[in-house]
């Protein structure tokens, strides 16, 4: 009920428009307008500071605001740095969503990964950040925790928030990219890297899995390994099928004879890998080096090695793909590649920069190839000089 603070009445008052915004009351009984203090702010959240807040402690309009903090040249710039200072007093923080929607775009990359946990998706984001904040960009960062579902929900998400495109590595149980092809529908932009969609002619920052598995397997070949087997990822994702590849050729360069006995495929999880060296173990011609597809289940095979009394390099080399922290600090320290992930992040954003050009050149959808490298340490080193 609303109480004219002339005559203290309630039965004569009608609605009397806006003033800046805010609503406007008329009372007959007294002829008086009135506005009153909660009558602009049942909307507002609390505690958010609004361009209407810094125009009422000035005694200025809400457009005069609005042109001194969006720059606009037609302010004294007296009047511009009174409002700017008292921004920063009342902590105002501009309405992203709200100047997307006007000016179509916010300044904003969605980025998502499967896992911030792992330093690899931390170092790729740390790279995304760099480029994008040195061309004036924010990054908004969802992980999917390997969840087909929750991929899903953050794309959505994302959009919903306005960003102005995105930076996607797949989770490990994606296989249909509906939610991908409808957004690129759209005309967002998107940027594939590491675990990549081949249905969409997006750009894409690959890893060289291919190069880098010949390079991890011929290691374990000049070691002289004979029999080495490959611990690998689902057949349906496209870094198993490339590391695959470069173990073959690896093998095929030797004239080593290929051994399906040797190949054991899973999901990168700690059962995969338990599994794995159970069955390797158990064959009538073990294997004298092992090529893990994930640096994680190559550590814990040499848990389980280790357990079993078995030597590492001595009896069987390991080498596995992917060089964080823990890979230096076991016992022994893990032969990797490794895989260039701030530099895979910094060619992502660049990809996305140059899309956000409109040039003719930029609407080409490049893919961008990062060399891993080999990184030889104690679990493959049998030939030390």
């Amino acid at each position: 009920m609303v109480v004219c603070p002339k005559c203290d009445k309630s039965d004569f008052i009608q609605l009397a428009g806006f003033v800046r915004g805010r609503q406007r009351f008329y009372c007959k009984s007294c002829a008086y307008h009135f506005i009153t203090e909660h009558s602009d702010r049942k909307s507002r959240k609390k505690n958010q500071v609004t361009i209407i807040d810094i125009a009422e402690r000035l005694g200025v309009s809400a457009s005069t605001v609005s042109r001194a903090l969006s720059g606009k040249s037609d302010i004294s710039e007296v009047t511009r740095q009174e409002i700017l200072k008292t921004a920063r007093e009342m902590d105002y923080q501009p309405n992203l969503l709200a100047q997307g929607l006007i000016l179509s775009e916010t300044h904003t990359i969605g980025v998502i990964i499967p896992n911030i946990e792992r330093p690899f998706f931390a170092s790729v984001v740390s790279g995304i950040q760099q480029v994008a904040s040195e061309a004036g960009y924010r990054v908004m960062i969802c992980q999917s925790n390997e969840s087909h579902q929750t991929e899903v929900a953050n794309v959505q998400a994302l959009v919903a928030s306005r960003v102005d495109g995105l930076l996607i590595c797949h989770s490990i149980r994606t296989e249909t990219f509906d939610h991908i092809k409808l957004q690129h529908r759209k005309g967002i932009p998107i940027i594939h890297f590491d675990r990549v969609c081949n249905e969409i002619d997006t750009p894409k920052v690959l890893l060289d899995n291919e190069g880098g598995a010949f390079l991890a397997v011929e290691h374990l070949l000049n070691q002289g390994c004979k029999n080495i087997a490959c611990l690998a990822g689902p057949e349906n994702l496209i870094i198993s099928q490339e590391r695959e590849s470069g173990y073959l050729k690896a093998l095929q360069k030797y004239d080593i004879s290929v051994r399906s006995e040797l190949m054991i495929r899973g999901d990168f999880s700690t059962a995969h890998a338990s599994e794995g060296i159970e069955r390797l173990l158990s064959l009538p011609q073990k294997p004298d080096g092992i090529f893990c597809m994930h640096y994680k289940n190559a550590i814990e095979i040499m848990v389980k090695l280790k357990e079993r009394g078995i030597k590492v390099p001595e009896d069987i080399c390991i080498v596995g793909f992917g060089d964080e922290s823990l890979t230096a600090m076991i016992e022994p320290s893990l032969t990797t590649i490794h895989q260039n992930p701030y530099l895979v992040g910094q060619k992502a954003a660049s990809l996305f920069l140059e899309k956000m050009t409109g040039s003719e050149e930029s609407q080409i959808s490049k893919t961008v190839i990062v060399a891993g490298e080999l990184i030889v340490r104690d679990s493959s080193s049998r030939n030390k000089v």
